[in-house]
């Protein structure tokens, strides 16, 4: 479908964000190594948390219903959906360098496509929407990043 709302988006994203913790738990579960298995148990209680984060936006006491309401056209669907999709699929569990490498990736093109949808706002409450989610995005992949070589540092 070419004409969106700016909420499809979102829940979207909400729905990735609970599939990707849920992906981790399963990796975690298998036969990886104890630093591996503590990697991903904290990313999927990461994804858990920017899921929460999101589905806040849907409450009744958010002032972001206007902008969640804005339609947005875009001919090619949402542009990054099916590499996050792939992302998720070929994660490597050999090493907690190869998680994060894997993970910071996924959050890279997600915080891609928040800058992609504020590039293409139609008005100015979008813009600064999806400019706000990308800048968070960019404070956890950095939080990511620094938690997981600590842990690798122990």
């Amino acid at each position: 479908m070419r004409f969106h709302q700016v909420k499809e988006l979102v829940h979207w994203v909400v729905e990735y964000h609970s599939r990707l913790a849920e992906q981790y738990d399963e990796l975690s579960a298998g036969d990886v190594s104890d630093r591996v298995r503590m990697a991903l148990d904290y990313l999927a209680a990461r994804e858990r948390k920017m899921q929460a984060g999101l589905e806040e936006y849907f409450g009744d006491s958010t002032n972001h219903n206007s902008v969640l309401n804005t339609w947005f056209d875009d001919p090619n669907d949402f542009p990054h959906p099916p590499v996050l999709e792939r992302l998720a699929r070929c994660m490597d569990c050999t090493s907690v360098q190869d998680v994060l490498a894997t993970a910071l990736t996924t959050h890279k093109t997600l915080q891609d496509l928040y800058a992609h949808r504020a590039d293409c706002a139609s008005i100015e409450a979008e813009r600064d929407f999806f400019i706000a989610l990308a800048a968070g995005h960019e404070g956890e992949v950095r939080r990511i990043a620094r938690d997981m070589q600590r842990l690798e540092d122990y």
